[in-house]
């Protein structure tokens, strides 16, 4: 689902006995719940409520004539997207001003009339979508230049690029007539299209905003983005743990608790050799390489669906039973410097982790600590706070040297985690360096995670 805009104020009802938040089915033996982005703002109808943006993914079940129609709308939204790009880049090199999205519509719909016809036989919302997309993708863009000229910014800044046909990314957005039926949804120019998940899209007590339509290795899903209005989430009992993310383990809390780390790519790793291999023994271009690449990629997408179900279940657990959680502002980009464990590291999903904990602890009552990045976790004894000054990466078991204590070395650094000052000082802080950066500041009983640097908060969190 695409970055979701700043929820507008409006009212909304609550779901009459809709479950509450969270993953539901097994992705990893092909469920189709994928949460993407949310985002919380108070609402003007009460003191105790908030609206949230929430998205829900499930597969469709389409017959030919729907994939086709589908492909079309996909392939119009990536003409419009290379069409407009293609505008902005000869608007600049000529000196004129470059034309925004809705300049660039009014355009595409006088060439409708004329060289364009087919773009008839889609929806109207697809271009548009795709063209708002384009200027988004500009605004990042413009974003992280900035960021690049005062040193913020790390690595490339990423000016749009044109998309191709071959990249296997159909995807198109639509807006306006959208209603959901318990297994069908029917959407502009598209119809009523089947679900294969039944019961599971909301059909009361929400508004629906947009609905996403995209294709992975063959397979169609949607993607609905809609706004509800929720009751503040009661807190659970007073529990603060810290959590220690690492390669051996997902996760080690410091009440002992170890969740194991699925090692999606790991466990599948001479699966993924033999097809790769496979693919490269065909002719590019021929229909057994064609064949070959789409087993591939549909291994590719078990993995991550693995990876991604392990996440949901760990952090669901999390921001259900405990009333505060504490984890460290990771450097992954650094992390995976090292190249004895760059893969191990990246299968682990260590940023995807810490995202889902603080959206779903707005939405379950859990107040998300990050501690700062240069908090000696591991090296720092949890029984009497001596800091060794060295550790080997090796040394599962940590000893201290003054006072003897020995514990399991994650063990070790999530008890000191649940110790950091700033789950009982006035501020806490997290410094972070690269995309994004947080600041974690305790105002009027709540944490709000705001982006450094702006006035912008990214999520508001109730206090526990």
């Amino acid at each position: 689902m695409d970055a979701p805009e700043w929820p507008r104020r409006g009212k909304a009802g609550v779901i009459p006995g809709y479950p509450a938040p969270g993953p539901k089915g097994s992705p990893a033996h092909g469920g189709q719940l994928a949460i993407r982005s949310a985002a919380c703002v108070r609402s003007s109808v009460g003191d105790n409520n908030m609206i949230i943006l929430r998205g829900f993914k499930t597969e469709l079940d389409l017959n030919g004539a729907q994939k086709t129609a589908c492909a079309r709308h996909a392939g119009a939204a990536r003409f419009a997207y290379n069409w407009g790009l293609a505008r902005k880049i000869a608007a600049h090199r000529a000196g004129e001003k470059v034309p925004t999205a809705i300049q660039l519509a009014r355009e595409l719909t006088a060439l409708k009339r004329t060289e364009l016809s087919w773009l008839y036989a889609v929806s109207k919302c697809a271009p548009q979508e795709a063209l708002r997309n384009l200027d988004q993708a500009f605004v990042h863009f413009f974003r992280r230049v900035r960021l690049k000229q005062r040193g913020q910014w790390r690595g490339a800044v990423g000016f749009p690029r044109f998309k191709s046909k071959k990249s296997g990314h159909n995807r198109f957005r639509l807006t306006g007539s959208i209603h959901v039926y318990e297994q069908a949804i029917k959407l502009p120019r598209l119809g009523r299209l089947r679900l294969t998940e039944r019961d599971y899209l909301p059909t009361t007590g929400a508004r629906i905003l947009s609905a996403t339509v995209s294709e992975r290795v063959g397979r169609w899903y949607i993607s609905v983005l809609v706004e509800i209005e929720i009751a503040d989430p009661e807190p659970a009992q007073e529990s603060i743990i810290g959590v220690d993310l690492g390669v051996k383990a997902l996760a080690t809390t410091s009440e002992g608790l170890v969740i194991p780390n699925p090692k999606a790519l790991q466990q599948r790793l001479r699966k993924v050799k033999r097809l790769q291999r496979a693919v490269s023994r065909k002719t590019t271009g021929s229909a057994n390489y064609r064949k070959a690449c789409l087993k591939l990629a549909r291994l590719h997408q078990h993995v991550a669906n693995v990876r991604r179900n392990a996440l949901h279940q760990a952090t669901t657990r999390l921001a259900k039973t405990k009333s505060a959680v504490v984890i460290e502002d990771l450097n992954v980009s650094g992390l995976r410097g090292n190249h004895k464990l760059a893969r191990a590291i990246s299968d682990v999903g260590l940023r995807e982790f810490r995202r889902q904990l603080i959206y779903k602890g707005t939405w379950y009552g859990c107040r998300v600590i990050i501690a700062d990045r240069f908090f000696p976790s591991s090296k720092r004894c949890s029984g009497c706070g001596h800091i060794r000054k060295q550790l080997a990466l090796g040394e599962r078991q940590f000893k201290c040297e003054v006072c003897g204590f020995s514990c399991d070395r994650d063990l070790n650094a999530a008890r000191n985690l649940e110790q950091w000052p700033g789950t009982t000082a006035s501020s806490a802080e997290s410094h972070a360096c690269g995309e994004e950066k947080f600041m974690a500041v305790p105002l009027n009983g709540q944490v709000l995670f705001s982006e450094t640097g702006t006035g912008h908060h990214l999520d508001s969190v109730p206090d526990g």
